[in-house]
């Protein structure tokens, strides 16, 4: 989940401190769920050039083939290399670093972080997919390497609703340990057949949520206003403030956010 502005929330994975400017009225007309599919490896979520510009963020997707190498480099923005599943070496300031993460369902995550004007390669060592996310931000800040150990976990609203609702979220980073950044970034596992991002709710700021199953078939729900959409593996909420959301998961389907 990517959500626009830094307040807390109970979900979230990455917000984006700043201020949105859409309108509630503004709302009419936007598509706010999508299956983006990939394209030479590459899943585009959102862009502030045109898709989901609205979002303020850059969100893909990659594919990596074992020993693809990709580079990493902006002039203007933060950047989050997160590794979803496979195995990767990160090279950057004269470090190298080997990460493994066999899938996103089992195993936390590895994130490298990142400001502008830095260099950073991914090479896959096996069939890798990660999600790289970028806002802009002129701060200049350390580069910074959060592994399993790093980060923090809790469950959200275990035993309410006869555990309906109950979620793991994993924050990676967030305004308390990284008050240089303009993102938060982490993830939610939601067990079969449970809500989360309950109850439904909303805020002024847009939220990006980046939805994968367990299992290609599986399926959800999620609500936004009045509206109903499936969600699929792979689809994408894109979600302008001041919009109602909340969201579900079929029984047999964990799924990842």
């Amino acid at each position: 989940m990517f959500v626009l502005h830094a307040e807390r929330s109970g979900d979230r994975s990455i917000h984006c401190r700043k201020q949105s400017q859409i309108r509630r009225d503004d709302c009419e007309g936007l598509i706010m769920f999508t299956y983006p599919e990939f394209e030479n490896g590459i899943q585009i979520l959102s862009n502030t050039e045109h898709i989901n510009k609205d979002m303020l963020m850059d969100i893909s997707v990659y594919k990596l083939r074992k020993g693809e190498r990709i580079e990493f480099f902006d002039e203007i923005k933060e950047t989050a290399v997160l590794l979803l599943k496979g195995t990767i070496s990160l090279e950057y300031e004269n470090t190298a670093i080997r990460a493994i993460r066999r899938d996103m369902f089992g195993y936390l995550p590895t994130c490298l972080h990142f400001c502008r004007e830095k260099q950073v390669a991914c090479i896959a060592e096996s069939d890798t997919e990660i999600l790289v996310q970028k806002t802009d931000n002129a701060r200049a800040f350390d580069t910074k390497l959060y592994l399993p150990k790093d980060v923090e976990t809790f469950t959200s609203c275990g035993g309410k609703w006869e555990d309906t609702a109950r979620r793991e979220v994993i924050t990676i980073f967030d305004y308390i340990n990284a008050p240089y950044s303009n993102m938060v970034l982490g993830e939610i596992m939601v067990p079969q057949g449970r809500w989360f991002s309950y109850i439904p709710h909303s805020h002024p700021q847009p939220e990006v949520y980046y939805y994968r199953l367990e299992r290609e078939e599986g399926f959800g729900a999620c609500f936004i206003g009045e509206d109903a959409h499936t969600i699929k593996d792979g689809s994408c909420g894109a979600f302008v403030g001041g919009k109602t959301h909340s969201q579900v998961t079929a029984p047999g389907y964990p799924m990842y956010c």
